[in-house]
């Protein structure tokens, strides 16, 4: 009996032990779980956003993410390709929406009017209406979406992390001066650059026209540039042959001012002059028409690239003038910079501008003028362009969409993400290509 009675009391000591551990258990677990009221932590989605939410087992295929609370990460990322830092790529940072910008942005793009009345007559007027109508022939994955939200611009960093590219080019405009359908876009510099930097990537700048700018602006704006970003881990410095770490400036439709001005501030002896200053940098022109060769030289550039995205547009964007173009910058120590994109097509908001569309061909088109880059070793190749909906050169993810009043383009038969692989593809091989040059 004392036995039987001994081993009772365990027996009841060890099940009180079970019932005391269960309680505690079940007590944590939900506080735990108690995070505010009821569904709060989805309630921190707007509906808009909550279509953003990724299954459980998606997550699990996915490379891993930085949070923005996380700190700056440098060197090799887990899941992500190494970088390639000769490949730049042109970065828009000027879309809006209703939730972060109190209306759409650049999503309802005006139709721009032909030049010559007659042309224009027989075209359609107005503007787009977004979310269902937007200014672009191909419809974002993430939707008509704002550059100011943080989960886009984090989404931006790890697609452009995953095709490889090294530097963002950001296109800018000074505070206050910004294109009729933009608002003000400096301010949202700082959250770029650290965006970037979680991903190791850099952000040059891309200078935009703006009424009045001229040799004196530009001044400004590059010290004001420096000045403010010039110490950010993310901010991109080149590394001349000399072993300077100089700042890259693209300039837009550098040709609207004369080389003269220009030579004001790029030559040393020049009355503004940046060279061998807290100033100086790479600064690079557009090359649009063949006199600007000659024009870009005399101004005191670095360098010069093509932008545009259509091939045989321009002369500048023709790959069968590219090695002339070459040529010509190896003969005066200039730096040339092809400009390659995936395509190009800018009816929704040129609808007069049809023959210099140009077909994504599946990805062949972006492949040939990537070719036709490496063919003529440049130093640097730049994307036209990450996000610019608008012409439809994007290489960001875009999805199938039909309207009642449109069909969107996409990239079928194949995923949204097709162009960021194949950047990733020709990164790689650039690299490569690169290390026989030197060799």
């Amino acid at each position: 009996m004392a036995r039987f009675r001994r081993k009772t009391c365990v027996a009841l000591s060890l099940f009180t032990l079970f019932i005391f551990g269960t309680m505690m258990g079940l007590r944590m677990l939900k506080q735990t779980e108690g995070l505010g009221e009821p569904g709060a932590r989805l309630q921190q989605f707007p509906p808009e956003d909550r279509r953003r939410l990724v299954p459980v087992k998606a997550i699990l295929m996915l490379p891993p993410t930085v949070t923005k609370a996380a700190a700056a990460i440098s060197g090799p990322l887990p899941g992500y390709p190494p970088i390639n830092p000769d490949l730049h790529i042109f970065y828009y940072a000027w879309y809006g929406s209703p939730r972060f910008d109190g209306r759409f942005l650049h999503w309802d793009h005006l139709l721009v009017p032909h030049w010559d009345p007659k042309v224009a007559a027989s075209y359609p007027r107005g503007r787009h209406h977004p979310p269902e109508d937007i200014g672009s022939s191909f419809y974002p994955e993430l939707g008509p979406y704002s550059s100011r939200d943080p989960h886009v611009i984090e989404e931006h960093m790890r697609q452009l992390r995953s095709a490889a590219v090294g530097v963002l080019v950001l296109s800018w405009y000074p505070s206050g001066l910004e294109d009729n359908n933009s608002e003000p876009v400096d301010d949202l510099v700082p959250a770029i650059l650290d965006a970037a930097d979680r991903y190791s990537l850099k952000v040059a700048f891309h200078i935009l026209p703006y009424i009045g700018r001229n040799d004196h602006t530009v001044y400004e704006n590059i010290k004001y540039i420096v000045d403010k970003y010039g110490s950010h881990s993310a901010f991109y410095k080149y590394r001349t042959n000399t072993g300077r770490l100089l700042p890259m400036f693209y300039i837009y439709d550098s040709y609207l001012t004369l080389p003269a001005a220009w030579a004001n501030l790029f030559t040393s002896s020049g009355s503004l002059s940046v060279r061998n200053t807290p100033y100086d940098g790479m600064f690079i022109g557009l090359l649009v028409e063949e006199k600007h060769k000659q024009a870009i030289l005399e101004s005191g550039f670095d360098g010069l690239y093509t932008y545009f995205a259509s091939n045989g547009f321009s002369f500048g964007s023709s790959h069968q003038n590219w090695k002339t173009i070459k040529n010509f910058c190896d003969s005066n120590n200039l730096m040339f910079i092809p400009s390659v994109g995936p395509g190009y097509i800018d009816t929704r908001i040129r609808p007069w501008n049809n023959h210099n569309t140009r077909n994504r061909v599946s990805g062949k088109y972006y492949e040939t003028a990537l070719h036709a880059a490496l063919t003529v070793r440049p130093e640097i190749i730049s994307i036209t362009s990450f996000n610019e909906w608008h012409e439809g050169t994007q290489i960001e993810r875009a999805v199938p969409k039909k309207t009642a009043q449109y069909t969107y383009l996409d990239y079928l038969p194949h995923e949204p993400n097709l162009y960021l692989e194949l950047t990733h593809k020709w990164a790689e091989h650039f690299c490569k290509e690169k290390e026989q040059w030197l060799m």
